[in-house]
């Protein structure tokens, strides 16, 4: 859905040129210098430059005051850049620091800017059924659904999917991130109080390669995030986690969500109950802010700009009250499939896998779908049934064909006799 150019943000703060430009103490910018110095053992200008992501001159003020203190020593010039290593002064010191917090990154960003530049990149989707059928142009969706789905994604307010399981709520609530077109800005980390918190993480933010030399690198360009949590859910993953070794904070999963989507899967069978989740969460999804704290006791808010997704197989009266539930404008029923839609999904997979099948295979598995009792048809059968017959065929050592008899044997290895 990005365009050939490349996602962009309309946020873009321009890269500080002096301690003071970079709204975070200076002490925190010296300890920095010394760890990552520590760390490279003989550095230059460039090399921190480089891996603390802030600029020459902010680099060069470091080492002149670092210099003057007699922390550091010049042992040579690389071009017209000094080349120095810790004095043993500076090593002791650089050394007590590192038991403090082991941080030596990209330098972080001030709360009160990453607060600027979540609320600057609220996402706003502007999309019809034509650009949703698009988006969603993998999966076989009715329009009565498309059409329930679009005002939600335009309002950008919480959804709650909910409906017997297999009919792809999971699969519709990842497919949203493709409504948008735009890219964000992430900070590396964020400092609050002193303290650092890693924000970026690799495995939910997928940058985006973009070079803007005039754009603060302390920022990352990258795809809006969407991060899924089933099961596994607990509190602890909602708040600040404090890595004892490093004394570097972990973000909350909310807040490496921001400005993306958060999808909580299985929601009502996570190990935490429903209730205490949706206490937790009244507050930010009325006003859009959350509130985090500190160790030792300093607490403070962050933005609340994500929308979150529900995605539950359970019925929604008996997970959250009607107060919560008002908060959740959006309500969509994912109900289970109609023979037309459930043929068409069929067919479309025997084309996508590119597997023979009889004319009225989809017919015979929709019937036998809807014996021994079942009254229901799930949008997972098909794909899940021809799994089976792959298999059946491979155990075989021939080649796979959808036939009545395989038909009939993946049936049955599928569904439990009641």
């Amino acid at each position: 859905m990005f365009s050939s150019a490349g996602p962009r943000s309309l946020y873009a703060p321009k890269t500080p040129q002096t301690v003071e430009d970079l709204g975070i103490p200076q002490s925190l910018v010296l300890d920095l210098v010394l760890r990552r110095t520590m760390l490279e053992g003989f550095a230059t200008l460039n090399s921190l430059s480089a891996a603390l992501r802030m600029s020459v001159p902010i680099v060069e003020f470091a080492f002149r005051h670092l210099r003057q203190q007699q922390l550091l020593e010049v042992k040579g010039m690389i071009g017209n850049d000094y080349q120095f290593v810790l004095t043993s002064s500076g090593k002791q010191l650089a050394s007590d620091r590192f038991q403090i917090s082991q941080y030596a990154g990209a330098c972080p960003v001030s709360l009160k800017d990453y607060s600027a530049a979540a609320k600057a990149q609220s996402a706003h989707v502007k999309i019809d059924r034509r650009a949703l059928k698009a988006a969603f142009s993998d999966l076989v969706i009715p329009d009565r659904l498309l059409d329930q789905l679009g005002p939600a994604l335009i309002s950008q307010n919480s959804i709650f999917l909910y409906g017997p399981s297999g009919n792809g709520k999971t699969s519709i609530a990842e497919r949203m991130l493709r409504v948008y077109v735009d890219g964000v800005l992430i900070p590396y980390s964020v400092e609050v109080d002193n303290q650092i918190i890693n924000l970026y993480d690799p495995v939910v933010h997928h940058r985006v390669d973009y070079d803007d030399p005039d754009v603060d690198p302390r920022w990352v360009l990258c795809k809006r995030p969407c991060l899924v949590v089933g099961g596994e859910l607990i509190p602890s993953m909602l708040e600040l986690r404090l890595d004892e070794a490093s004394g570097i904070y972990a973000a909350p999963l909310q807040m490496k969500a921001n400005n993306g989507i958060f999808i909580i899967d299985d929601f009502g069978r996570q190990l935490m109950s429903p209730r205490d989740l949706l206490n937790r969460w009244i507050v930010p999804l009325d006003r859009k802010v959350d509130y985090l704290t500190l160790r030792y006791g300093v607490k403070f808010q962050i933005p609340f700009e994500l929308m979150v997704v529900f995605s539950t197989n359970l019925d929604p009266s008996d997970l959250a009250d009607e107060a919560f539930l008002r908060r959740i404008q959006n309500k969509i029923e994912i109900e289970p499939v109609q023979p037309e839609v459930f043929d068409m999904i069929f067919q479309r997979l025997m084309t996508l896998k590119n597997v023979p099948a009889e004319y009225d295979s989809a017919e015979y598995l929709r019937k036998l779908c809807l014996s021994s009792g079942r009254t229901q048809l799930r949008a997972c059968y098909p794909l899940d049934i021809l799994s089976i017959i792959q298999s059946i065929s491979q155990y075989e050592s021939r080649g796979v064909n959808v036939t009545k008899p395989d038909i009939e044997r993946a049936v049955e290895l599928y569904f439990a006799k009641s």
